[in-house]
């Protein structure tokens, strides 16, 4: 397809016209890179043609390549796949560049491109390495136990290692890594007609919720996306919660109730209008965070949102206690930087090492694993420590990919898109 008709020097970009074999017409003027293997993205052979790109031009070289012998499409995440197979990419990595296709906001980039460049990768070699050390020290009391000039003290020198290693996993599995491929939950909940809806809108700055004055117009509950400060917040907007004898609105309230035991921050919104001293409102689930969010106050005069304000605090405790108007926007941005620096503390600073579950159950298993040798001691069985030691390199090693991963493949890589 190209008129020098051989092979541009390996990474190297070379000028050429991509002509149709069949007749010889010129389809584009293009770039075209040769990246020989084992040196290229997949670990084979590859050829990269840069055209322009109009969708005729790529429809074309596409029709052209379909017709050489040999040439098809690639399946989704097919070329990820090879590069996983031929080991230019352990299992953590392909996951790391799944998310950061996926990713929405600038810390769900920043995590998925660690994992990608091989943030956990490279932590569970180190420690599949300091692993062996350990399961050598252990077989070699067991095959040399007979011989005088070995040392006696191998079994401890391997709990040496083993022991701060089940901390460092045990301590890797507890950030919020996976949380933050999720997004922070935060459920807008309260009575019927106090505004949940159109606060949803505001600060979705779209007409994401319906908004009527009549009560139980909410039936399901309403998710939309956010982006605050580079974090991910998925905000819910739920049913009014009273005693309702619709059959309908008591799946709403049931299914509002649940949106508020699952989330991870609950904005209760009060009337400020008809709010009575001192309310409290229920406990919003186990562990959530509790914010009372008082609105409407563009019906009343300063002086009486003021006097609301003092009396109603003190009840509401260390939570924050915001005054807004969903109507006129007033207060409106101090809710969000509010719900940013909330954000921010929730996602530890520190970088995390585990994104998924499948990451948490293999660190779990291999420290538990390092848990059961310790317990057994230096002189509970050399036999049973070393296979304790084997089981948990083999987690690690399903971690990674080395071994045992066919039954996931299918599942991480199908929802890669076409191309990569």
């Amino acid at each position: 397809m190209a008129t020098f008709g051989r092979l541009p020097e390996p990474r190297r970009a070379t000028f050429a016209r991509l002509r149709d074999p069949a007749d010889q017409e010129m389809i584009d003027e293009a770039l075209v890179l040769w990246f020989p293997g084992p040196k290229s993205e997949t670990g084979e052979d590859m050829a990269e043609l840069q055209v322009h790109g109009g969708r005729a031009i790529v429809a074309r070289v596409l029709a052209v390549l379909g017709r050489l012998a040999g040439f098809r499409l690639a399946e989704p995440g097919e070329f990820t796949r090879r590069a996983f197979e031929n080991g230019r990419l352990d299992l953590t990595a392909v996951e790391g560049l799944a998310d950061l296709i996926n990713a929405d906001t600038e810390a769900q980039r920043r995590q998925a491109f660690r994992q990608f460049k091989g943030l956990l990768g490279d932590r569970a070699e180190t420690w599949r390495g300091r692993l062996i050390e350990a399961l050598a020290l252990v077989e070699a009391g067991i095959d040399f136990s007979d011989e005088g000039d070995v040392p006696g003290d191998l079994a401890a020198r391997a709990f040496g290692i083993i022991r701060p290693l089940a901390d460092q996993m045990r301590q890797a599995g507890a950030g919020q890594g996976a949380r933050l491929r999720e997004g922070l939950t935060v459920a807008i909940a309260g009575a019927p007609n106090v505004g949940k809806s159109t606060l949803l809108n505001r600060l979705a700055r779209r007409e994401a919720a319906i908004v009527s004055p009549h009560a139980g117009t909410t039936r399901d509950v309403i998710e939309v996306q956010l982006d605050l400060a580079g974090f991910p917040v998925i905000l819910r907007d739920t049913a009014g919660l009273r005693d309702a004898h619709d059959p309908v609105e008591q799946e709403g309230v049931r299914r509002a109730w649940g949106a508020v035991t699952d989330a991870d921050l609950v904005l209760w919104v009060v009337d400020a209008a008809g709010l009575e001293a001192g309310v409290v409102p229920p406990t919003a689930g186990a562990g959530a965070q509790r914010w009372i969010v008082l609105n409407k106050t563009d019906l009343l005069l300063p002086d009486v949102v003021e006097r609301i304000v003092s009396k109603s605090a003190p009840a509401a405790g260390v939570n924050p206690l915001l005054t807004i108007s969903a109507i006129s926007g007033a207060g409106v941005d101090d809710l969000l930087r509010n719900l940013a620096e909330f954000a921010e503390r929730f996602f530890t600073a520190e970088p995390a090492l585990v994104t998924r579950e499948r990451h948490r159950a293999a660190l779990r298993e291999a420290t538990e694993a390092l848990d059961g040798a310790v317990r057994l001691g230096p002189q509970g069985g050399e036999e049973l420590v070393a296979e304790q030691i084997r089981l948990a390199t083999r987690a690690l090693e399903r971690l990674t990919g080395r071994i045992g991963v066919e039954d996931i493949l299918d599942v991480i890589f199908r929802d890669f898109c076409i191309g990569k």
